[in-house]
């Protein structure tokens, strides 16, 4: 679009910017990986390749899915130019892609799922502790409050709004002091709560969920395997004998 043709100048403009803004077909390629990237299945496909090498068998296996399944996903991703491969012998594996869009995408996943990055876990004890120091009270205060009652459930902004401390100083506090992020932490409590409460109590799966701030039990499942390695009613079976 030309500068000249536009038909309110309200003085604010950039003409430059105007001037060389790309045509709209130039973000088309964007669009297109926001679309291939639409299934959750994908994205978390593509993450686990941002920090190991795997296999179309391993990948099928762990989504539980067929391998055409797990092919297809991964041919999607390949063709955005966002994993490659490698063959060896009859076995091809596949890893992210050494390139700025595909770690800019990673850590895009990262923030907004508010998950640690295992590539950061390599800080020096020294700067942890140090960084820890000067807020360690208020962040004991807000443990308190996340683990009092497990129905509630907070962002890091509002935390950050609660305790007054910003989310970067916050984060690397909590971390420093309990050895996870705040939501990698606060799953693994709240599973540990979940097995207390189905080996001991008579709360359905259900109820178990809602109790440790699942709503969707099918999502309460997937975290408990996460972290156990079985589903919710086998643990059950299990610790009940």
């Amino acid at each position: 679009m030309k500068y000249s043709t536009l038909p309110h100048d309200h003085g604010k403009l950039d003409r430059e910017l105007i001037l060389d803004m790309p045509n709209l077909q130039t973000f088309e390629m964007v669009a297109d990986i926001m679309k291939m990237m639409s299934d959750s299945k994908r994205i978390w496909i593509f993450w686990l390749l941002c920090h190991c090498e795997e296999c179309v068998i391993n990948i099928s296996a762990l989504l539980e899915m067929s391998s055409s399944a797990a092919s297809h996903h991964l041919k999607l991703l390949k063709t955005a130019g966002l994993i490659t491969s490698r063959r060896d012998g009859k076995e091809v594996y596949y890893s992210a892609s050494n390139t700025t869009r595909a770690r800019i995408l990673h850590e895009m996943v990262e923030q907004i799922i508010e998950v640690a990055c295992p590539a950061d876990e390599d800080k020096t004890d020294m700067e942890t502790e140090t960084s820890a120091e000067p807020f360690s009270k208020t962040v004991e205060e807000l443990h308190k409050l996340l683990t009092e009652d497990l129905t509630k459930r907070y962002t890091i902004e509002e935390l950050s709004a609660i305790s007054h401390i910003n989310q970067t100083t916050l984060k690397t506090t909590f971390k420093a002091m309990y050895g996870m992020s705040v939501g990698g932490y606060m799953k693994e409590y709240r599973i540990k709560k979940a097995r207390e409460l189905l080996s001991h109590g008579t709360m359905t799966i259900s109820e178990v969920s809602r109790a440790v701030g699942y709503e969707n039990p099918a999502k309460f499942t997937v975290a408990f395997r996460d972290v156990t390695g079985l589903l919710p009613k086998d643990y059950r079976k299990l610790h009940k004998k």
